[in-house]
């Protein structure tokens, strides 16, 4: 065995027998290396947690935001901000040819178009959404069933109530353009994501109620909706459709406009992108408590092993052999502590993701609960460089070894 490898085996030896000795788990250390220890398990659960909760509620949010207007939205290019677009031809083939682009999951038509809801005891300006996509909202209908016919609806708890109404009741609505046009809407169903700005604001319906109250063609829509596979490929996804539109024209000559779901609702993606910042402090306030903790304890380590050092010293080991077997015993300690982090940490998330037993006040967070999400990837990132910190961490309080005399130590002895 080459002699690098045998002394690498010593020191872990050593290191071994001095952590798992049984006169050493009986030491009077031993409560301040397990305040340590836990000190390093509280930092790994923070952290997994945060970073847990922090992607849920991203994915999350995003997810309802994106149920509402998909990730990708192409409209006619000269459209203003309102919610009354002009409408775009759309072909079967330019349908295709979006479809075939990299992950993109689905294509839908759809048609907006504001008016004013009366009832009897009150009225509320919303938005009529036609769409011929529904997998979002089955999702999230809470009584009743979607719609079947061009005169039915489903709208919100949270507008239903409002306006005093109840699932298979009526109400009209009117409708504002060139000339006033009314017609009687039949509830079949109430929807509610949490997301109340929305909620409030939008009721569903079929797209061809809404082609006929504008008079337009089978072909014309408001605009298409791209829904992706997965969020994190928005950019190269939107990127993908604008060079499929951008030099296209549909069959009455209009020229297409491409925007993202992050530009239709900047102030809560702005918002989402400021709990990254949270959890970037979370990690460094968390690491630095670990790192604490792992010098402390190595630094009691050292301290109760002085007469040891001492011994090996006079023995003829030099400083770096005695360092590197204290900081091996350090990293077992950090192993244990990370192990235990990530099995409370994971069993965290576990329990919440199944029982949603943490409550949020959905007016503000825009969910109910706290949303779990499981990033096996950043988790990995999270303790690999965990350890690589926590062992450069130790590589200083180490440095005291090479403080100690052997024959100060003898003549205390």
């Amino acid at each position: 065995m080459p002699k690098g490898v045998k002394k690498y085996t010593a020191e872990w030896k050593i290191a071994k027998t001095l952590y798992f000795s049984e006169e050493n788990s009986k030491h009077s250390s031993r409560p301040a290396v397990r305040v340590a220890l836990g000190g390093m398990i509280i930092g790994v659960v923070v952290m997994i947690v945060a970073i847990s909760v922090v992607i849920g509620f991203k994915q999350e949010i995003s997810q309802k935001v994106a149920g509402f207007g998909s990730h990708v939205q192409v409209v006619r290019f000269d459209n203003n901000s309102t919610f009354e677009l002009q409408p775009i031809c759309v072909s079967d083939s330019l349908k295709i040819t979006l479809k075939e682009l990299p992950h993109v999951d689905n294509v839908a038509s759809f048609i907006s178009k504001p008016g004013i809801v009366k009832t009897d005891s009150a009225f509320q300006g919303v938005i009529f959404k036609g769409t011929d996509y529904w997998d979002y909202f089955s999702d999230n209908i809470v009584a009743g069933t979607l719609p079947t016919k061009n005169n039915e609806v489903i709208i919100s708890t949270e507008l239903a109530k409002q306006l005093c109404l109840q699932v298979e009741e009526s109400f009209l609505c009117y409708f504002i353009g060139d000339e006033l046009r009314v017609r009687r809407l039949y509830i079949t169903g109430l929807y509610n994501t949490c997301m109340s700005a929305m909620d409030e604001l939008f009721i569903l319906g079929d797209i061809a109620l809404l082609r006929q109250l504008n008079g337009w063609k089978d072909n014309q829509v408001s605009g298409m909706e791209v829904l992706l596979d997965d969020l994190q490929y928005l950019d190269e996804a939107a990127d993908a459709v604008y060079y499929a539109t951008a030099n296209r024209l549909d069959d009455e000559g209009n020229a297409l406009y491409t925007q993202t779901i992050e530009q239709l609702n900047p102030h809560i993606f702005l918002w989402l992108d400021l709990l990254d910042m949270n959890v970037v402090i979370i990690i460094i306030l968390m690491l630095c408590v670990s790192g604490f903790s792992i010098i402390t304890g190595l630094i009691i380590l050292i301290l109760d092993s002085v007469s040891l050092i001492g011994v090996i010293k006079s023995l003829g080991a030099d400083n770096q052999f005695i360092r590197r077997i204290f900081v091996n015993q350090a990293l077992m300690l950090i192993g244990k502590g990370m192990i235990w982090g990530n099995v409370i940490g994971i069993g965290l998330c576990l329990v919440q993701y199944f029982t949603h037993i943490i409550p949020l006040d959905p007016v503000s967070y825009y969910v109910s609960y706290v949303p779990m999400a499981f990033p096996w990837g950043w988790w990995g990132v999270l303790n690999i460089g965990t350890l690589l910190v926590s062992w450069l961490i130790l590589l200083a309080p180490s440095a005291i070894i090479t403080q100690i005399s052997p024959a100060k130590v003898m003549h205390f002895e």
